[in-house]
């Protein structure tokens, strides 16, 4: 695994942040480093696709970058399911089709470069994922990409939605924040990385409260919603379709 310094020197002219091979390559690290109890968080989401994948079926990892969440869940998941990740980023994929060669992924799968975002077709779906994905969707866009993923699942399908949060009353934003950085100097993040990638997310992570996202999901028509994850500005959230 590639260590993460990707924001370590001075950028004179900010830009937004884009998945391309520079974070592909040190992605895996990043990620580790930049979300508080990940591991767990993946071991979290197999379990619970393994509870709503059936033969015959698929499962969907939407952003699936490099292949983390697949390689996770195919642990558990029935091997007479077929995977599809979806990522808009070819560099992502790359790296995604790597891991998996190494890993002896044997199941079938399917990796498809696209956006999200614009039309994806979701078919005969038992899970959907979107493990910090939503929150780099545009928000005019994402009521209609919910609505495209409960179409596509099977009646007692989940969708299984991970992001990151602001507080449901402003008071402890701020709060938050500062023990979200606390975290990432602990894993050794120096304070010019910390700034530069805040910057850079700042106009494509667009984040929601945990009960906007919990209202749009009940509004997208999910009968069953349940938070199965939270930490401070970053939360899970388990959908059923009925």
């Amino acid at each position: 695994m590639s260590e993460d310094q990707f924001f370590k020197d001075e950028i004179k002219k900010a830009a937004d942040f884009k998945f391309g091979a520079g974070v592909a390559h040190v992605f895996d690290d990043m990620v580790n480093r930049s979300v508080p109890y990940y591991g767990e968080m993946q071991r979290m989401i197999a379990e619970l696709a393994s509870n709503h994948a059936k033969e015959g079926g698929q499962v969907y990892d939407l952003g699936c970058s490099t292949g983390t969440t697949l390689i996770g869940m195919n642990t558990m998941v029935s091997n007479n399911v077929k995977f599809v990740g979806i990522d808009d980023s070819e560099e992502m994929l790359k790296k995604c089709r790597s891991k998996l060669e190494e890993v002896g992924f044997t199941r079938e799968y399917e990796l498809v470069c696209a956006d999200i975002g614009n039309k994806v077709e979701i078919v005969n779906a038992d899970v959907v994922v979107l493990c910090l994905t939503l929150q780099f969707v545009r928000p005019m866009y994402r009521a209609q990409l919910l609505q495209r993923i409960y179409k596509g699942l099977n009646h007692g399908g989940a969708l299984i939605l991970v992001e990151k949060i602001l507080a449901e009353d402003s008071h402890f934003n701020r709060d938050f924040i500062s023990y979200y950085y606390n975290y990432k100097r602990r894993n050794n993040y120096s304070e010019l990385e910390i700034s530069q990638k805040r910057e850079a997310l700042e106009n494509v992570l667009i984040p929601y409260k945990l009960s906007e996202n919990t209202g749009i999901l009940q509004d997208t028509g999910f009968a069953h919603c349940e938070v199965f994850f939270k930490w401070y500005n970053f939360a899970g959230i388990i959908a059923v379709k009925k």
